[in-house]
């Protein structure tokens, strides 16, 4: 654990030389979700008795008890790993993957939110130029070469960079905007070195005064199924969870805002909202 100063955060719009680091930063944050949103649908009621019927079907083809138990195990196994939606990871996400290049920011002066925490230390952020990967230049390169139009751009959304330092420390995404007034957090991911400090705050909180301030009413949040320490996170911040902490007037949200479902139509997500 690394002790972070939340009033030397720069929060910035992603650029496409921050491509790659983010997608690091991701991969290393959503270690285990996809494992733990499979053994959860594994261990459901249903999932079991067909699993068990499977079992026995296989039991008067093979003379292998152990073979006849663990071959539809791995079968449900693998089919899962492909149909399960890729961008499932701190935070669910409708989108089987995301559109990098499309939703980086382009500008040569940088786009940024606010940082309370400045106001309340009276400091200013010392910032320097990010750390570039070797081979990266290569990669802009190909990346640039691409048709971005405005469309493209609003159906990505943005990602939003944690940095201190020139290092980057977390990210949030949130998606493009699909209905007025209303706004959805997509995936939030700090480094490994940097949880507990304080940062996943300090990033949602800071999206969600820009949200207001541009006019929306309504944050989702989208926490996978079994995780206990993303759903006490969003409480916190005063998030309540959609179909449960609702009142009659919000069941039109429940259609517009499912959650996502996989195999048996099991849930992945619980949704959490906070009206802005």
């Amino acid at each position: 654990m690394v002790r972070l100063e939340l009033d030397q955060v720069v929060i910035k719009r992603m650029k496409e030389e921050d491509i790659e680091i983010v997608k690091a930063l991701i991969k290393e944050g959503c270690e285990g979700t996809e494992n733990r949103l499979i053994l959860h649908i594994l261990t459901r009621p249903l999932c079991l008795f067909i699993l068990a019927v499977f079992s026995s079907i296989l039991r008067c083809l093979v003379h292998s008890f152990i073979l006849a138990l663990a071959i539809p195990v791995f079968l449900l196994i693998v089919f899962l790993k492909i149909t399960m939606p890729r961008s499932t990871g701190v935070l669910g996400s409708s989108r089987p993957y995301w559109d990098y290049v499309g939703s980086s920011y382009r500008e040569a002066q940088d786009d940024t939110l606010q940082n309370p925490y400045c106001r309340i230390s009276g400091k200013t952020p010392f910032t320097k130029k990010p750390k570039r990967r070797a081979g990266s230049k290569d990669k802009d390169k190909e990346t640039t070469t691409e048709k971005i139009t405005p469309e493209r751009e609003q159906a990505a959304g943005q990602v939003w960079l944690a940095e201190c330092e020139g290092d980057i420390l977390g990210c949030i995404f949130r998606e493009g905007e699909t209905r007025a007034g209303i706004s959805r957090i997509c995936r939030l991911v700090t480094g490994s070195w940097y949880r507990r400090e304080g940062l996943g705050r300090l990033l949602v909180q800071s999206l969600e005064q820009r949200e207001r301030d541009t006019g929306a009413h309504r944050v989702y949040a989208h926490v996978p199924y079994p995780s206990k320490l993303g759903e006490a996170f969003f409480r916190k911040l005063g998030y309540r969870q959609l179909g449960v902490e609702t009142s009659d007037e919000d069941d039109m949200e429940l259609k517009q805002e499912s959650p996502e479902r996989g195999f048996l139509g099991y849930p992945l997500t619980k949704v959490y909202y906070k009206d802005l």
